[in-house]
């Protein structure tokens, strides 16, 4: 929460956030996202690089899925989400 309030102070026209997920508690995860989700709703562009799948997709408008270092396929997440090989390999599915 600090660095994300810190990353506002400047009044941004992005906000970039890399692996804000990493090493948390879930009850933190969640609260974060929360968070995402309400500054997204507000209006603020938001540039998130993050491997937990099921709560990026969750708040994006539009995904990129980037494997072995090339970009692998691109979309809105409700597409991302249904297609079989990103359900296999990133969402346990």
């Amino acid at each position: 929460m600090v660095a994300i309030t810190r990353g506002l102070m400047s009044d941004p026209d992005i906000l970039i956030i890399d692996e804000m997920s990493l090493s948390l508690a879930p009850v933190l995860v969640y609260q974060l996202f929360t968070t995402l989700k309400k500054l997204k709703e507000a209006g603020l562009a938001i540039l998130l690089v993050e491997q937990n799948v099921h709560l990026a997709l969750a708040v994006s408008e539009y995904a990129y899925v980037i494997a072995e270092g090339r970009m692998f396929t691109e979309g809105p997440p409700t597409m991302l989400a249904a297609m079989p090989e990103i359900r296999r390999a990133y969402l346990g599915l």
